[in-house]
Parts: C-alpha cells; sequence; structure tokens
C-alpha cells in the first residue's frame, strides 16, 4: 500500500509494507486491551465454558450468557465457547437461548471457574420470555446487514416440489435477487454469483445448485444454522465483494440414536445420527437422491423399443453428509465434516442394422454430463486460558465438470467382429483448493470481543480441456489429441484482526483490518482491507447504525448471466486480469417491538471495480486463451432495505422490501456506456408466513413480487451495404441496431406458494404429511423471452413479435416426513 504526501509542489511516497501495517494494527489492539491480562491482581475472574442442548449434546451458537447484577453479558461463539471476566462477587447468572427455557445460577466469583451449561428446549415455544437482558437484541449488536434465519423456519416455507431449499429462503431476504424463475442462485446487493462466499462447515462450496439451478446442493436435514452477511463485513471475512453465506452443520445427537427422513415427488431424504460414546462423541449422516430416472426407465425403454432402438437416458442427483466429532476433555474437541454431491446425466443408445444374412453393423452412442462438489474439514477446538479460544482447520474442497460424447460403429461378419471405428470426445474444467487456517476468540473483558487469525489457501485451476479419439481398424487409424489451457496453481493469503468493543453503554463498534495475498506465478497481489461496523442507541430502543468495508476477490467466475449451468468457469486472477475491488458503506436504524419483533431499515451504496464479463461475441467453449475473451469494468450499487422479523411464537416469518438500481460500465461494451445490470430490479417485495393452530396442524406461505429482468432486444432493422459478391451481383443483408445493453423489461414477476403439515406424534415416533402448491394461482412469469418473425396474411409480409416462455404453471406437491 502507497500513500502521497503532497507539500508545495514537492511529492514524497512512504510505503508502507502490507504485513507491517498488520502487526502494528495488531499490537495496538492488543496494547489497548492490555489491562485484561493482569485481572486477577485487582481482584477480576473469568467464567467460561460451553452452552449446549440438553437432549442431545449440540452447542448453541449465539447463547446469551449475562450477570443479572452488573449487568455485564456475553454470547457463545460458534463452537458454544463462552467467556466473561467480572470482579470478584456473589452472581446470579443468567443462561437464554431463544427456544430454550432460561437458566439462572447463583454463584460466588472467587476465582476462575468453568461452566458447561445446557439448556432444556422449551415445550411450548411461543410460551419462552423474552426480556431485554436475556438475550442481544439487533439493536445492540455493531454489526449490520446480517440477517440469521433460523433452520426450522426454512424447513417451514413451501418449496418448488416441496424440496426444502436454504438459498430459495435466502432468496425471500430484502437485498437478494434469484437468476430467474426456479433459480437457486444468489444476487446480492448488485453483485454476481461469483461474489458470494458460501461456507459449509467452513469450507468454500463452488458449484451450490442442482438440476441447472432448480434446486440447492445443501439438504435442510443436515443443517444446523444459517446466516447471511450483505455488507459490513467484520474482518474475519474476506475473498469475496457481496455477501457471506455461511451454513454449519449439525453435530449429532451424543446422547441418544435418532433420524429423520422424507419421500416426496422428486427426492427422498434419511438422515441418521447417535452417540459413538455417550457423552463424548456422536455422528451424523444423512443423504438424499432423486429418483425419477429409476421410475421413468421403464417408459423410456419401452420408447426406445417401439423405435427399433435399444437405450436408457435419465438424469439424477445426489448429496451425502456426514459429521462426527469426540471430547478429548473441556478444553479439546475435534471434528471432522465431509460433504459430496453430484448431478449425472446420462444417454446410451444402441442400434443394430442387418445388411444380409451373415452381416450387420451395431451403432452405439454414449453422451453423459456430470458436476458435483466435494468439501471435507478437519478442525480441533482448543481453549488455551479462560479467555482464550482457538480453532485450527484443515480444508479440501473440489469442484468438477465434465461431458463427453461418443459413438462406435462395429460390423459383423459371419458372427465375428470385421471392422471397428469409434470416437469420442470429452471436456473436463474445475478448482481445487486445499487450505489451513487459525483462528483465535479473545475476550479480555465484557467490553471487548476480539478476533483474529490467519488462513492459506493453494488453488489449483482446471480452465478447460477436451480430449478427443478416433480410432479406425480399417487402416489402424488410432488418434488422440488433447486441446485447451494448463492447469494454473495460485496461493492465497489472509491475516486479520478485529475488536467488538463496547465503548459505553450507547455507543459500540467492531473495528477490524483484513490483509489478503496472492500469488500466482511472478504476480504477488497485496491488499489492506479496513472494516468498522458501529451502533449509537437512542432513546426509547432505537439504535442508529452504519457500516463501512473494502473487499478484495482474487478468483473469477466466467458465465453466461442466464441459467445457471454448470459450465461455468472459476479462473484466477493473473498478470492480464486483475482483482475484484469493492467498498461499501451502509446507515440504517433497528428498534426490536413488543420484545419480539426485529425491525431495521438500511441504505446502502457500492462501488466494484474490475468486475468482468465476456467481450462481444466470446463464450465459454473456445480453444483461445480465456484471458483474450474477457473484459474488466466497473459496477455500482445502491438502495433502501426494510425488513421486520418474528423468529418465535405460534405465528413467525418476515417481511422484506428492497428499492435498489445496480449497474454496469466497461469500456468496449455498449459503446463504453453505463447500463443497467441484467439483474438491477427496481422494487423486491417478500412476505414470509407460518402459522401453527396446534401440534398437529401449521400452515405456511410466501408472496413475492419483484420488477422484471433486464434484457436486450434490437429497436431497429436496416439493410446493410452489400459486401459479399458473385459474379456481377452483389447482396445485402438485414441487420439489427441495437441503441443500448439491456434497453428492455421483462414483465413484473410474482408469486404465492402455500403449504400446510398435518403431524401426528407418537409415543417413540412423529409422522408429517405435507401438502402445498408452488405458484398457486398460476402467474405466467417470464422465463425468458423470443423475438420471432411471424407471417401476416393482411399484407403478405412478417413482423417481428416478442414472445414470452414461461416455465412453471402451479405446481401441487405432496410429501411424507418421519422422525424416531
Amino acid at each position: 500500500m502507497e500513500r502521497k504526501l503532497h507539500l508545495r509542489q514537492n511529492t514524497f511516497r512512504i510505503s508502507i509494507p502490507p504485513f507491517t501495517a498488520f502487526y502494528a494494527f495488531l499490537l495496538i489492539l492488543l496494547c489497548h486491551c492490555s489491562p485484561a491480562f493482569s485481572q486477577k491482581a485487582d481482584g477480576r475472574f473469568t467464567i467460561s465454558g460451553y452452552v449446549s442442548d440438553a437432549a442431545g449434546g449440540e452447542y448453541l451458537v449465539g447463547a446469551t450468557v449475562a450477570d443479572r447484577k452488573s449487568g455485564h453479558g456475553t454470547i457463545s461463539n460458534t463452537y458454544g465457547f463462552f467467556s466473561l471476566t467480572l470482579p470478584s462477587d456473589s452472581l446470579l447468572l443468567y443462561v437464554s437461548y431463544i427456544g430454550y427455557d432460561a437458566q439462572a445460577i447463583p454463584l460466588h466469583l472467587n476465582a476462575d471457574r468453568t461452566l458447561n451449561i445446557k439448556l432444556t428446549a422449551s415445550a411450548v415455544l411461543e410460551e419462552v420470555e423474552i426480556v431485554a437482558d436475556k438475550y442481544e437484541r439487533i439493536e445492540e449488536r455493531a454489526q449490520m446487514s446480517r440477517i440469521d434465519v433460523p433452520i426450522a423456519q426454512i424447513k417451514q416455507i413451501p418449496a418448488l416440489l416441496g424440496e426444502k431449499d436454504v438459498l430459495k429462503a435466502l432468496q425471500l431476504l430484502p437485498g437478494v435477487s434469484s437468476g430467474g424463475e426456479g433459480q437457486s442462485g444468489l444476487y446480492v446487493r448488485g453483485g454476481g454469483p461469483d461474489q458470494n462466499l458460501i461456507l459449509l462447515d467452513g469450507v468454500p462450496v463452488y458449484n451450490a445448485s442442482h438440476l441447472f439451478g432448480f434446486f440447492s446442493v445443501f439438504n435442510a436435514d443436515a443443517i444446523r444454522d444459517v446466516s447471511l452477511t450483505k455488507g459490513g463485513f467484520p474482518a474475519r471475512y474476506g475473498g469475496r465483494l457481496s455477501s457471506v453465506v455461511e451454513i454449519n452443520m449439525k453435530e449429532g445427537n451424543d446422547e441418544e440414536y435418532h433420524g429423520e427422513g422424507s419421500i416426496g415427488i422428486v427426492a427422498s431424504k434419511l438422515t441418521l445420527e447417535g452417540p459413538i460414546q455417550k457423552g463424548k462423541s456422536s455422528f451424523i449422516v444423512s443423504g438424499r437422491r432423486t429418483y425419477i430416472d429409476l421410475l421413468a426407465r421403464p417408459l423410456i425403454k419401452s420408447g426406445f423399443r417401439s423405435d427399433g432402438s435399444e437405450g436408457v437416458a435419465g438424469y439424477y442427483f445426489y448429496d451425502l453428509n456426514a459429521k462426527v466429532n469426540h471430547r478429548f476433555s473441556d478444553k479439546d474437541r475435534v471434528y471432522l465434516s465431509f460433504y459430496t454431491g453430484k448431478d449425472k446425466f446420462y444417454l446410451d443408445l444402441k442400434d443394430r442394422y442387418q445388411i444380409d444374412n451373415d452381416a450387420h453393423d451395431e451403432y452405439t452412442t454414449q453422451s453423459g454430463l456430470g458436476w458435483g462438489n466435494l468439501t471435507t474439514a478437519l478442525r480441533w477446538n482448543h481453549v488455551l486460558s479462560p479467555r482464550l479460544f482457538a480453532n485450527a482447520t484443515l480444508t479440501y474442497s473440489r469442484y468438477k465438470f465434465n461431458t463427453s460424447a461418443g459413438s462406435s460403429d462395429r460390423r459383423y461378419a459371419g458372427g465375428q467382429l470385421t471392422n471397428e471405428s469409434s470416437y469420442s470426445l470429452d471436456y473436463f474444467s474445475g478448482i481445487d483448493d486445499v487450505a489451513a487456517k487459525v483462528d483465535f476468540d479473545f475476550i479480555p473483558a465484557p467490553r471487548h470481543y476480539i478476533k483474529f487469525g490467519s488462513s492459506a489457501i493453494f488453488h489449483t485451476f482446471y480452465p478447460g480441456r477436451f480430449d478427443t479419439s478416433i480410432k479406425e481398424s480399417d487402416d489402424n487409424t488410432d488418434i488422440t489429441a488433447s486441446v485447451g489451457q494448463p492447469n494454473v496453481h495460485a496461493g492465497e493469503l489472509a491475516l486479520y484482526a478485529e475488536d467488538d468493543w463496547k465503548i459505553n453503554d450507547r455507543l459500540r463498534i467492531n473495528a477490524g483490518l483484513h490483509l489478503s495475498g496472492f500469488i500466482i506465478k511472478d504476480n504477488p497481489y497485496f491488499s489492506i482491507q479496513p472494516r468498522l461496523n458501529a451502533r449509537y442507541l437512542l432513546s426509547q430502543g432505537w439504535a442508529i447504525k452504519g457500516a463501512f468495508s473494502t473487499m478484495r476477490q482474487y478468483i473469477h467466475l466466467l458465465t453466461n448471466e442466464t441459467i445457471g449451468l454448470p459450465t461455468d468457469l472459476w479462473l484466477p486472477t493473473t498478470a492480464a486480469v486483475k482483482p475484484q475491488d469493492s467498498w461499501q458503506a451502509a446507515l440504517g436504524v433497528a428498534k426490536t417491538f413488543r420484545k419480539e419483533y426485529e425491525f431495521s431499515a438500511e441504505v446502502y451504496y457500492k462501488e466494484m471495480k474490475n468486475v468482468i464479463a465476456f467481450r462481444e461475441g466470446a463464450s465459454l467453449f473456445q480453444f483461445d486463451d480465456w484471458q483474450t475473451r474477457v473484459e474488466q469494468g466497473d459496477g455500482t450499487a445502491y438502495g433502501l432495505e426494510l425488513f421486520l422479523q418474528k423468529k418465535k411464537g405460534r405465528f413467525n416469518g418476515w417481511v422484506g422490501y428492497t428499492l435498489s438500481w445496480a449497474w454496469r460500465e466497461f469500456e468496449n461494451i455498449n459503446l463504453g456506456r453505463r447500463y443497467p445490470y441484467k439483474f438491477d430490479r427496481r422494487h423486491d417485495f417478500e412476505v414470509v408466513g407460518t402459522y401453527r393452530f396446534n401440534d398437529r396442524v401449521s400452515l405456511s406461505a410466501t408472496w413475492v413480487y419483484s420488477t422484471g429482468n433486464a434484457a436486450t432486444f434490437g429497436t431497429s432493422k436496416y439493410l446493410a451495404p452489400g459486401i459479399y459478391s458473385y459474379g456481377d451481383y452483389y447482396y445485402s443483408y438485414e441487420t439489427t441496431h441495437t441503441a443500448e445493453r439491456n434497453n428492455y423489461r421483462m414483465r413484473a414477476y410474482h408469486r404465492l406458494d402455500v403449504g400446510v403439515d398435518f403431524t401426528k406424534k407418537k409415543q417413540h415416533h412423529e409422522r408429517t404429511w405435507s401438502f402445498g402448491a408452488y405458484n398457486a394461482y398460476s402467474r405466467k412469469n417470464p422465463f425468458f423471452l423470443l423475438l420471432e418473425n411471424e407471417y401476416d396474411n393482411s399484407n403478405n409480409t412478417r413482423k417481428p413479435v416478442l414472445k414470452q416462455i414461461s416455465l412453471f404453471p402451479v405446481i401441487p406437491y405432496i410429501s411424507y416426513s418421519f422422525k424416531f
């Protein structure tokens, strides 16, 4: 980082090495909190431990631990750990978590104490008493632009074909748009799909879609909690410009064996969990698979036979989640989590042609399309001291896409193979990550919560390779060739430090610094990214909040900006393609009404540099260097978001509204003029609600409305001067003039989904029948538009007609689920 000082006519340069700047910031941070290191001398001691579920041992994230007498408190971290340092005295420790019965623990603090607290789930959620000092309200947090969605709420939302979907639930939040009808992609505050950091147990997932984007890869039965951060990013996050989606898997019940599953229209799921060593270690395994291919196989085979051929075709996807953990002591716990998922389309055909009584030909054709993810995380939690918690993690993430096509022709005469020819073409692309990171939580005093750590990622990019083979036995032809670009290796480094500091009863800030580096061949890049969140409490429970963050992204996604095809390519920053940068500022207010309704209003402004897009006429499947096919430019997004959420009670849900603008500007696209981003939507409105009549019946519904997507269409046609000749004749051709990119708006999108659950509880198990409908009033929403020429009989001419293609009418669903 360089800073210029201008003094009269002379310019001086001060060069600040990035690592020096980071360590100076960390030193200042720790020195500021230095009084906390001498707490025992001044009569201060620490209560630390874990908060967990009494029935299954799952750690509770975000549980509040507070002293009723002094009013000081803290919350448990991602692994349920808490630390609270207080003066020696008699305390009344109050521990609470939404949906659980609170615990009051009297104790006399005259030494460091370790408490492992187990909370019992409330029998009736709406009877849980929530008061001001029992949990951290939205107005008390310095963090803004972050939303936590309970997984139980997600599983109640009606979904396409009854498949409960984490990412589709996030699309119902303000500031988040989908790519189109039924798509599971996320477009956050004017950003692209590559600008979302999607983490499953801390491991990046590079392709989060099944069935070309209609379902996400996350099985809700295996998920513990979900959160979305859209701005005001704490320093611990980095690597993407627009959002962080944190999805954590369940840990497994360490007391009893349990299971749950479901049977739906397109897929079935089964989850099993239980103790390995009771009270110390547990496991969870969850699987999901579609079975339309199996059910349809007899019909497909019959169809091929009626045509005189034999063959089979189908499509399926599956997911498998697994996790084990073991507690060696109160200070040490180890986790191993695993996910794999795959989509596969296949077509195999066989035909026979009889030449004469003695000879025949056999033709076979095979084609396939497959893509999938694999993630693994091995982590170790260690309590270094009552105030210092460490988490070390090793991770592996892989995404790969491959497609293949081939055919063969075999000739038989007299029962012997006399000639054989074959052809095959395979394409492969993907990305592999091997990473290590270490994170520390340091809680020196109730007014400070410090996080710091570092990470290193080794990337391997597979930019795309075609392998072809041609064989012919007649002339001994045997040709194999590979065309494509070499694999690329790169390293990514990060250091961060942040402090959540309660300066006084009204002012609280979260300030931090994120340092990142990227090394590819002889081209290193470094970046220092300051982060700041602040809140100031006003009268009557209102809080005003502000945030500023800068982000840098070193990897890019080449995409066609249409349906979420798995052929999208992840590629690195290079000497020619620069890293993406952004800065974002936000200002808002927040308040909790009637102890259970959370309201927030935010305005934001974001600028992005070096965003990536294909040059005019370029596409994925070309043999030249991908760096010559892309253009880099600027992006701007700004808007207003309103959000009202109720997380508990018989009735819960949320209402969201977004007013936004999103722009792109490239030197060689649209004549260098600014144009609306494809997913620029002026208005987005979402209503989500669930009402539980009793323990047996619940009703849920969602309604969404959004401005239509932008599209590009020509505004006029004309005959261009002839440039082709044949003899003495010259031919002109018709061409289309397009004044602006994304100059047309599709019709507005709106949809109502409804669902009802009927639950029956038995002594040892529970079953639920779910019925519902996607797009209940069968709105014909635009999926894409076509411009076609239709013949007009009245004047014997052809005229252009714009046609809308709609995808889903009303789609009912039914599913059966069970727990035991």
